[in-house]
Formats: structure tokens, C-alpha cells, sequence
């Protein structure tokens, strides 16, 4: 296991330093800024840039994910016009091969990640997010985040609907993922409300949605998951968690991890510091070792402290190079040489 710098919007001198300084060699993006995928796919030469870039700040770059909604809206809604679209996902997939960038996480949510509120408040006063089931008819928080829908969704689309827009997107990617080497990591529907949000069914809401999931990629050695432990936690905690680590991490079908946590579960839970949420996470740590995971571990969402801005509504770098995520990364670095030292010790 190793800790990577995660969930990166986009590059530049603040993120490298800000990597360096707390000794870190490799980095992941989310959806970044630097790729403009104007043509509806992420373009070769844009790729290699990035990756030379972060390689020239002496950081590896492990992998992307989520493309813009634009550019899969009809995949993941099953409108016409989305045989196009897989065709621009399936040259996504390939000029990330061609730029040696060989891992793509996907969410499949029409809805994106939904927050009731974007500014509760956590330990000390710092700003978290939260959400509640109650205050869902007031929309989504989250509804200005860049992969929120930008235009009218149609509804409602039940849980059959939504499996069979994923059926058709698997049965167009994992062929040509498998023939060029890059592995599609998916990320479970946070919040997991099964009954849906916005009208649309949220069908990876579940360890069993997740290995519903599985099941529809056929065994493809490209599927795999992109283990949110926060998304799962907020499922059933503790309970939850264990479950999905013991049955895909065996497997070898945990490809990363986003390391976060929450208090409470569906149906309202907040955000929260690493120390204080649902499950133990040297424990959890611990448990993904004992299963044989060996892929990078990112942070995740993370409080904004005093004098940070909010953890959302701002992406500029220098909003991400927060105290609260310096927090949360200190943290795990801390976890993972303690459990280095126990296995060391176990082996004499």
C-alpha cells in the first residue's frame, strides 16, 4: 500500500510543492483542469503533458478519473446519442495507454455525489459536509460542482434502467480497457440511497449493488473497484466496510481507496476528521493489508480548519493545499509506518 496524493483538480507549482513538502512521489486527478477534451474525449498530447509535468516534479502520476459529465451524459442516461459517446470513452481509454497513464476511475451516478450542506459544522467549528434526507426536496448542494448535470435530467429512471445503461457501458469499455492495459476502477453512488435522488435510481448503493456490479463485468481482469470507504461507510459503517474489503479485496478487485469517513449513515450523516467516524481506520488499514491490497490510497474529502477555505466550493490549489487535508495525510502517513513496523516486528 501506498499514500497519493488524490483528488487533484488540476497542476501546477502550489500542488507539486505542496506534495513534496509532505513527501510525497505520486499524484491523482480528478477530472482536471489541464485536460480540455473539447472533441468529447481527453486528447493525447494533453495527456502526456500532464503526466511529463508531474514526472518533472518528481512525482508519478497513478491515474484519472471521472471525464466530464459533457462528455458521457447520454451513456450514463441511456439517451440516443450515446454510441458516440462510448466511441470518444473508448478513445479516452486508449491515448491514456498511449500516455502510460493506465488506470480511469468512473462513477455512474446522473446525479453526481449529492450534500443537503455544504457548510455544517464539525469538530471545533471546522466546515463539513452533510446530508439528510430530509432536505433533499431543497436540491442538491453540490449542484455548481463541476460534474454536477449541467442541463434538465430526465426521470424518473429506475434501478432495471439504470443496471442496463451500465450493462451496455461495461460491454463497450472492458473489451478495449483489457486489449491496452488500462484498468476502470467505479465508485460506488454516494450518498447510497437506493430509492434515488432527483428521480434516478442509484443502483451501487450496496455491498450487494457493488457486487451486482462485478457480476456484470463478466470477470473482466479491467473492473475493479474504486473503494470510496467513506461511501461505504456511510451504507452501514463499520459493518459495511468490512464487507466490501473482505469480498473484493481478495480478489484483487480493490484497484485504489479513497480514505475518508462520516459520522452516522444513511439516512443523513456529516463528514468528518479520520479519528472520529464510523469505523477505526489503522483497523481498516490493517484489514486492507491482511486482504492482500497493494494499490495507492488517496485522502478524500476533508474539514476545511480554521483558515482553510470550503472543501468544496473551492478548487483552486491553493484551497486544496489545506490544512485539513495536511491533516488527514499526516494522519495515514503516521498509520502506515506504524503498520509497516508491525510487520517488520512479525517477521523476526
Amino acid at each position: 500500500m501506498r499514500l497519493t496524493l488524490g483528488h487533484v483538480e488540476g497542476f501546477d507549482d502550489t500542488i507539486a510543492a505542496f506534495a513534496q513538502q509532505l513527501g510525497l512521489t505520486s499524484i491523482q486527478f480528478h477530472t482536471p483542469s489541464d485536460l480540455g477534451g473539447r472533441n468529447g474525449y481527453w486528447e493525447l498530447d494533453e495527456l502526456i503533458d500532464l503526466r511529463e509535468r508531474c514526472e518533472a516534479a518528481g512525482l508519478t502520476l497513478e491515474g484519472l478519473e471521472n471525464v466530464p459529465f459533457r462528455h458521457w451524459d447520454k451513456v450514463l442516461l441511456g439517451e440516443p446519442g450515446r454510441e458516440a459517446q462510448l466511441e470518444n470513452y473508448l478513445t479516452t481509454i486508449r491515448n491514456m495507454a498511449r500516455a502510460g497513464i493506465t488506470m480511469l476511475g468512473h462513477h455512474f451516478m446522473p446525479t453526481y455525489v449529492w450534500r443537503t450542506d455544504l457548510r455544517a459544522t464539525g469538530r471545533g467549528g471546522a466546515v463539513v459536509t452533510a446530508f439528510d434526507i430530509d432536505r433533499v426536496a431543497d436540491g442538491n448542494a453540490l449542484a455548481g460542482y463541476k460534474l454536477a448535470p449541467d442541463r434538465p435530467l430526465p426521470g424518473p429512471i429506475d434501478a432495471e434502467r439504470m443496471w442496463d445503461n451500465y450493462r451496455v457501458f461495461l460491454e463497450a469499455v472492458l473489451p478495449v480497457a483489457e486489449e491496452v492495459g488500462v484498468r476502470l476502477a467505479v465508485h460506488p453512488d454516494d450518498p447510497p440511497i437506493a430509492s434515488g435522488l432527483g428521480g434516478i435510481a442509484r443502483i451501487r448503493s450496496s455491498p450487494e449493488g457493488l457486487e451486482r456490479a462485478q457480476e456484470l463485468s463478466g470477470g473482466s481482469p479491467a473492473w475493479g473497484l474504486d473503494l470510496c470507504l467513506g461511501t461505504v461507510s456511510e451504507m452501514a459503517g463499520r459493518e459495511s466496510v468490512e464487507r466490501v474489503i473482505d469480498t473484493f479485496g481478495p480478489a484483487g478487485r480493490i484497484f485504489y481507496v479513497h480514505f475518508r469517513d462520516v459520522q452516522g449513515v444513511v439516512p443523513r450523516f456529516t463528514e468528518s476528521f479520520l479519528d472520529e467516524g464510523n469505523y477505526d481506520p489503522v483497523a481498516v488499514l490493517r484489514r486492507l493489508r491482511d486482504v492482500g491490497f497493494d494499490g495507492f490510497i488517496i485522502d478524500d474529502h476533508v474539514p476545511a480548519m480554521i483558515g482553510d477555505e470550503d472543501t468544496w466550493a473551492d478548487t483552486a490549489s491553493a484551497a486544496y493545499a489545506s490544512r485539513g487535508r495536511a491533516h488527514a495525510i499526516g494522519y495515514l502517513q503516521g498509520a502506515l509506518a506504524a503498520l509497516e513496523r508491525e510487520d517488520a516486528t512479525s517477521r523476526y
